[in-house]
């Protein structure tokens, strides 16, 4: 089948670098899915400030019970997604970073080198700003809300600057979000994490152990791995660790590697539809010439995309914007602390890291970039939505001290969007002279 010719791949053939398929349908759908959350997140601050917002509020607290014999799990219909659904669109994280490791970007360290250091900069510099605001304060267990960056909405703000942005900053904004999402997860597993239920988490140990078992001696159904799954999340659940982070740990389990090689497939087998048998297995050959991760991340990714992640944000981006709210956040460390992370420390520590990275020759800068453009990306690295409302639930069990996070996450990521497309637009993508040099 002819591939389209987008600028992801024209970019990637003057590198010499040839970019799978997957990639490029995650950048399209994250482009997309990223339209799909700014919708559900205004249709969110809309009912929240409207004469039916009490509806919104009794919505998302109206509780749900899953009961198995006298165990049972009850949760609220928020919990549910930012808990439960969530794990889904973790698991969609954990497929993306296991394929960039093993046959993506980030398998060449040259390459990995400048956005993993670059991500860390992102990370610290934002951090290191908000506890400047807040350390000693009620506001400070929430240092990793500016650390994270949405890769859907920043990806989409990217894809409306089309042609104007050089693909291959695309591409190291796209390796800087999942360097930065291995951080988050990082972050959440070890700092937001207040009791360990010992029993429980060493049955979350021994499920995933069963799943490497089963990977093993070859045990190939999904459903199988999907019931393990389950397992992990209840136990994961139960042991006091978000129990998000089962997506994650299965998605890096996945195997990169399809069941079949393709070139050992007759082709003439992938055409049969003579009957009914013949189009069974030849819907098996085409599945199995693929890799589980490959078509894990082409079943799932839409459903996050277009579903989870714009019910997240409908569940938890209704904040209200009366005039006491918008007092309080005026007033807020809080809310100035997640604002100066974001657009501040994120341009300043991703722009300072990179520019270190390359003098020190850690890594190369890429392609056709220019060092406004580096600046451009970096400002748009600190959108932060999904993440950084997912870490506010995490750091804030006071409902106002998340309301004044999420209002300075909002502002935030709409100013990073402003001026990372402004940055950009006035950068052009022609090579800048004078700028340091790229080689490693």
């Amino acid at each position: 089948m002819e591939r389209r010719r987008d600028d992801t791949e024209r970019a990637t053939e003057s590198t010499g670098t040839r970019l799978i398929r997957p990639l490029i349908d995650f950048l399209h759908t994250e482009a997309a899915g990223g339209a799909a959350l700014v919708s559900a997140a205004t249709v969110a601050r809309v009912w929240a400030n409207s004469p039916w917002e009490a509806s919104y509020h009794e919505l998302w607290a109206t509780h749900l019970v899953v009961s198995v014999g006298q165990f049972g799990i009850d949760l609220d219909l928020r919990h549910w997604i930012n808990d439960g659904l969530m794990a889904v669109f973790f698991l969609v994280i954990g497929l993306e970073i296991k394929r960039e490791l093993v046959e993506g970007e980030l398998r060449d360290s040259r390459r990995v080198s400048l956005p993993a250091v670059a991500a860390l900069g992102g990370m610290v510099v934002p951090a290191l700003l908000y506890l400047a605001l807040n350390a000693g304060g009620e506001g400070a267990a929430g240092w990793g809300i500016p650390m994270a960056t949405d890769i859907a909405m920043a990806v989409g703000v990217l894809s409306l600057l089309g042609r104007r942005v050089p693909s291959s900053l695309k591409l190291f904004l796209l390796a800087l979000a999942i360097v930065d999402d291995i951080g988050a997860i990082i972050v959440i597993a070890l700092f937001y994490t207040e009791e360990i239920n010992v029993d429980a988490l060493v049955v979350a140990v021994g499920l995933g152990g069963a799943v490497i078992a089963m990977r093993a001696v070859g045990v190939r159904p999904h459903v199988a791995y999907g019931a393990v799954g389950i397992g992990m999340w209840v136990a994961l659940h139960e042991s006091g660790l978000h129990a998000t982070l089962v997506g994650v740990v299965l998605g890096l389990m996945a195997p990169t590697r399809p069941f079949r090689q393709a070139q050992l497939i007759d082709e003439t087998a992938l055409t049969d539809l003579s009957t009914v048998q013949a189009a069974r297995e030849t819907a098996v050959l085409a599945r199995e010439s693929v890799s589980v991760v490959e078509w894990l991340e082409h079943r799932l990714h839409p459903w996050t995309s277009f579903v989870i992640v714009p019910l997240f944000a409908l569940a938890n981006a209704g904040v209200p914007f009366g005039a006491s709210a918008v007092a309080d956040a005026a007033s807020s460390p809080i809310t100035y602390g997640v604002i100066a992370g974001l657009v501040v420390g994120k341009l300043v520590g991703v722009t300072v890291f990179t520019w270190l990275a390359v003098r020190l020759r850690i890594g190369l800068l890429p392609d056709d970039a220019t060092w406004p453009g580096v600046v451009g990306v970096a400002a748009l690295a600190g959108i932060g939505f999904t993440v950084s409302i997912f870490v506010t639930g995490l750091a804030f069990d006071d409902v106002g001290l998340q309301d004044e996070a999420k209002v300075g996450i909002l502002a935030a990521s709409i100013t990073a969007a402003i001026l990372g497309s402004l940055i950009l637009l006035r950068a052009g993508s022609r090579p800048e002279s004078g700028a340091p040099a790229t080689t490693a």
